[in-house]
């Protein structure tokens, strides 16, 4: 066995070194995960309460606000505290779970996406089915088979990543624990881990997205044969959200991902990779709700309910 000092703490080097812009970069992420976690909590409990949103887009749409909730909270609390309190240390058990946790709700919702297109091919290209095709029983499945998928895909890399050793650098160069920064600071053979990577990556992201451009191919190939443009107009503002929300993640991860890794690309990718893990969970709860009247309606309901509730209660005292 070769000589080496096992290393259980790891230094986050963060976004800057400079005091300013990190007490600007603490009140921005605290804002947006504040923001995120309203948000995405509203949809949660407008889904919940609404008997108008009891269908299949809104449950889906509960479940990719809880992942957001989810991995958003994986991510960025851990790093306004670093900001916080100028603590950038984290244990080595710390950092492997939340990249086990970032993982498995990131690829769980890229899954859920892929889910949603699939949703809305069958609301457009087979209405009258919808509610056959698209029952209670058939999306909890669905949910079910987003998150077996992911667990079966990320647990053996994570095993592989739990074998490496680290002799010589404890400095992480990004805000937050990730696969790629530990495997350049490892002193073991990265050989395999970096193929199941490379593999993982493929399986995932191309798999998914030609599914969603699949869906999407159907989905205007079937609006394009609607006779009037009002009929046209209304089904593409049903999907209009969910484009949205796919351009966000996919051309996030594409920028990410297809850089070169050199010392200033490293930097911008690390600025760019604020985007998925805070302002986009931030931005989809207004994205979904602003672009949805029956969203825009529950809440409505739900202020005045809470409202009149508020009202009795003090006329009772």
């Amino acid at each position: 066995m070769r000589n080496h000092t096992a290393i259980t703490t790891f230094i986050l080097l963060g976004l800057t070194d400079d005091p300013q812009l990190q007490i600007l970069t603490f009140i921005l992420l605290f804002i947006a995960y504040m923001l995120s976690i309203t948000g995405n909590l509203t949809i949660i409990l407008l889904v919940l309460v609404d008997s108008h949103l009891k269908t299949a887009m809104y449950y889906f749409l509960q479940n990719f606000s809880f992942l957001e909730i989810s991995f958003t909270t994986a991510c960025i609390p851990r790093y306004l505290y670093s900001l916080s309190t100028g603590d950038r240390t984290v244990s080595y058990s710390a950092c492997l779970s939340q990249i086990y946790f970032e993982y498995i709700f990131v690829v769980t919702e890229f899954f859920l996406l892929t889910i949603m297109s699939y949703d809305r091919n069958v609301a457009i290209c087979k209405p009258l089915h919808y509610v056959t095709i698209m029952n209670p029983r058939v999306c909890k499945m669905l949910v079910f088979c987003c998150w077996m998928m992911t667990f079966l895909l990320i647990v053996p890399l994570f095993i592989l990543l739990l074998g490496l050793e680290f002799c010589d650098s404890n400095a992480i160069d990004h805000f937050a624990c990730d696969a790629n920064p530990l495997i350049k600071i490892s002193c073991s053979d990265t050989g395999l881990v970096e193929r199941m990577v490379i593999i993982c990556s493929v399986l995932i992201f191309i798999l998914t997205l030609m599914c969603v451009v699949l869906s999407y191919a159907y989905i205007i190939r079937t609006i394009l044969r609607f006779p009037s443009a009002q009929q046209r107009k209304k089904a593409f503002s049903t999907c209009s959200s969910h484009i949205i929300v796919l351009s966000i993640s996919y051309g996030s991860c594409i920028f990410v991902y297809t850089k070169p890794s050199s010392k200033d690309d490293m930097t911008m990718n690390k600025g760019i990779t604020l985007f998925p893990t805070s302002i986009s969970p931030m931005l989809n709860p207004f994205i979904y709700s602003l672009r949805n009247k029956q969203v825009i309606q529950a809440f409505n309901d739900l202020v005045t309910k809470l409202y009149s509730s508020q009202g009795t209660r003090a006329m009772l005292k």
